[in-house]
């Protein structure tokens, strides 16, 4: 763990502000910037300058000065003039991800993925939890992690969220046990192409040693590994739909439960939220992950019946007249909405749409076909996504969020299921996905 004098920290989010909290902590000399100058910022600056920080808002050029380490929030790619510049003047730049670990005093289980590892995260630390451990979450999911640090508090495990954000600026970064969940096409606005996004994610295990644990899905584990280069333990997870043994998954979903073809060992699922072939793979996961953390089975089995769903993720808001509503909001990217469609009964009526982010729709037309009834489409993607679908199934542009939950409203039936899955970011119409399934909560229950 390094020490240091001084620090540039970029953004003043809440990875910023915790990051600039645990280093002024420890007696450095810290100054803060963001191009932002908002009431909240102010009122967060105001708070850092009164523990000694230097805050410079409504600014893109870094200050001057001779920077031993600057921190970067997740909210700031590296191809930004701002990061170009600080790098240019040979500063060190490293994600607060990083700066939190590198002062944690307990074993990590860091999570990442293009879907669902929140929920993964979630279902691990409940685990360890039945178990006996005590455990915290922090990352991209949770507080931020120098914030968790910062609290000096007493852990078994640290069990964190990561995302692809925040794993382009790590350098030593390297969790006890790391699981890739799923590799899809996300974020590709930011990140150009899919293969710059996978070797981003692969990150993860790059600085693994023998000593630490891979996991990722048995699809794509030759080509993470061979990105990763490390020389950890690999255990493949995976999803088989047919009896026996599973090839090349050590431990993997089948017919309700899952196995573990290391130990014979069997985790029921059936009556939970795992019970299916999407979410089956996250429990494989975690069987995976809890196993490399020295954590029976058992206690997997008990956190997964208990399972409450996080919300705006598959959340079922309730039924009218017959007629479900599903928010899940949290759907940014196609492959998150096209696991949505696998998990909801037909006829369905699906709303979609929001900030593109340059991934192609046309892969959506068999499922489409096969189980939607109307496409009602917001934002700004939706004359591509009309364009993709058109003549596969009919395509409404619903105007607002709240105009398209009125007019699939309208026009459902008993038995139909409206369903918010936009694939798409939120932030051409909403603050975060979070509002946006407010405002479907709301729109839905304004029916009733």
């Amino acid at each position: 763990m390094q020490h240091y004098q001084t620090a540039l920290v970029l953004g003043l989010a809440a990875s910023g502000e915790a990051a600039a909290r645990l280093l002024l902590a420890e007696g450095t000399q810290v100054v803060v910037m963001d191009r932002g100058d908002s009431e909240d910022l102010r009122r967060c600056a105001a708070t850092l300058q009164a523990l000694g920080a230097k805050v410079c808002l409504g600014v893109t050029a870094p200050p001057p000065g001779d920077f031993e380490i600057a921190i970067v929030s997740p909210g700031i790619p590296t191809s930004s003039d701002t990061v170009k510049s600080v790098m240019a003047r040979g500063i060190p730049v490293v994600s607060e991800l990083e700066l939190g670990w590198s002062r944690c005093a307990c074993r990590v289980l860091a999570i990442s993925g293009s879907n669902g590892k929140s929920t993964l995260v979630k279902l691990c630390a409940e685990a360890l939890a039945q178990a006996g451990c005590s455990v915290a979450i922090a990352g991209n999911y949770g507080p931020p992690v120098s914030a968790v640090v910062g609290e000096r508090r007493s852990l078994d495990w640290l069990v964190l969220e990561v995302s692809s954000f925040q794993l382009e600026t790590v350098q030593a970064f390297r969790p006890d046990v790391g699981v890739l969940l799923n590799v899809t096409p996300n974020h590709l606005d930011r990140h150009g192409d899919f293969q710059t996004y996978r070797q981003i994610k692969s990150r993860l295990f790059t600085r693994m040693t023998p000593a630490d644990t891979g996991i990722t899905d048995r699809n794509i584990l030759p080509e993470i590994r061979s990105l990763a280069g490390s020389p950890n333990r690999w255990i493949a997870a995976g999803v088989c739909p047919t009896t026996g043994v599973c090839p090349a998954a050590e431990f993997f979903y089948q017919s309700g439960a899952i196995h573990n073809s290391l130990g014979r060992e069997r985790i029921e699922l059936r009556g939970t939220l795992f019970a299916n072939a999407i979410m089956g793979l996250t429990a494989a996961a975690a069987a995976a992950a809890l196993s490399a953390c020295g954590v029976e089975g058992r206690f997997l089995e008990v956190a997964a019946s208990v399972f409450q769903s996080l919300p705006h993720r598959m959340q079922n808001v309730g039924a009218v007249r017959g007629i479900r509503f599903v928010n899940d909001s949290k759907a940014t990217n196609l492959a998150a909405m096209l696991a949505a469609l696998c998990m909801t009964p037909r006829p369905i009526r699906l709303i979609a749409g929001g900030l593109p982010k340059h991934e192609s729709y046309e892969p959506a037309r068999e499922l489409l076909a096969e189980k939607v009834a109307t496409v009602y489409l917001i934002g700004r993607a939706a004359e591509a996504m009309a364009a993709a679908w058109r003549g596969t199934v009919p395509c409404v542009m619903g105007g607002t969020l709240a105009q398209a939950v009125a007019q699939a409203w309208r026009e459902a039936r008993p038995g139909d299921t409206i369903l918010l899955s936009p694939a798409c970011a939120s932030f051409d119409q909403f603050r975060s996905f979070e509002e946006r399934g407010e405002c479907f909560i709301s729109a839905t229950r304004a029916l009733s």
